[in-house]
């Protein structure tokens, strides 16, 4: 039952503000799961059609005053809940009082210098848009900083990575040959990449293991170049072997044949 009080003024009841929010919530909420059950729509459904969550759906429906915000946003939300059953939410939700001495049944909005109404329920889509562009500005922001942390780690990897040098290439010998031809012998005390061109023309080029004892022989030039010179010993026209220059290092030698006297 609700409680009355006398006016000083006259002997008229004053009702009291909350247990009249509590009366009208409970007659509206009725209403409200009337409709909806007639229509044949559960309160999930009716969550994906007013964005409401389902507890303060159910808290209406049940005029349950503990679980529901502030009356201005809880006459917002009968209103939005009864649009989406397809009544006239602002006629329907305005009987419920959200003033906080006595009953005031005239509508609580203020038009805003656009001629518009300022309702509870555009607040909160105001809150919600602004949290949801809160939240894609910090994405953004976290994914611009990973990719420039990424960036900055591959960069920092290429500058460690070091250079690769070519190998250092000696003086090329010059060798004449005492007869008309030439001939060339190749022992390699270590393995070594070897490349041989005979009269213009390569005869061989690739890795020989070592242990390999190798002969060419050319009518003008013979050119011999080596990888790991100081593994590769060369003999000219079966002269005595000496080694092509110091070990690791690229060196060439070239053989020609002095004219016939």
């Amino acid at each position: 039952m609700m409680k009355l009080q006398k006016s000083k003024d006259d002997d008229q009841p004053i009702v009291s503000v909350e247990e009249l929010r509590a009366e009208k919530l409970a007659s509206l909420g009725g209403q409200l799961w009337a409709k909806r059950t007639e229509q044949g729509l559960s309160l999930d459904e009716m969550v994906v059609l007013t964005m409401i969550s389902r507890r303060l759906l159910q808290a209406i429906e049940e005029g349950n005053l503990d679980d529901l915000p502030e009356p201005i946003y809880l006459r917002g939300l009968i209103r939005q809940f009864a649009d989406a059953l397809g009544l006239d939410g602002a006629e329907f939700a305005k009987s419920f009082p959200v003033g906080s001495n006595r009953v005031n049944l005239t509508p609580g909005w203020k038009p805003t210098p656009f001629g518009q109404l300022l309702r509870p329920f555009h607040l909160y889509v105001l809150y919600i848009a602004v949290i949801v562009c809160s939240v894609s500005g910090l994405s953004k922001l976290l994914n611009n900083a990973a990719i420039e942390a990424k960036n900055s780690q591959s960069t920092e990897k290429a500058e460690i990575k070091p250079k690769q040098t070519q190998p250092e290439l000696q003086p090329v010998s010059n060798i004449s040959s005492n007869g008309q031809a030439v001939q060339i012998g190749v022992t390699l005390k270590e393995k070594s990449w070897i490349r041989v061109v005979a009269d213009g023309k390569t005869q061989f080029e690739g890795e020989l293991p070592q242990g390999t004892q190798r002969t060419w022989k050319a009518q003008d030039q013979l050119t011999v170049r080596a990888g790991n010179a100081g593994g590769v010993f060369v003999s000219v026209n079966k002269e005595q072997a000496k080694p092509m220059g110091d070990p690791g290092k690229v060196k060439e030698v070239i053989v020609a044949a002095k004219p016939g006297t």
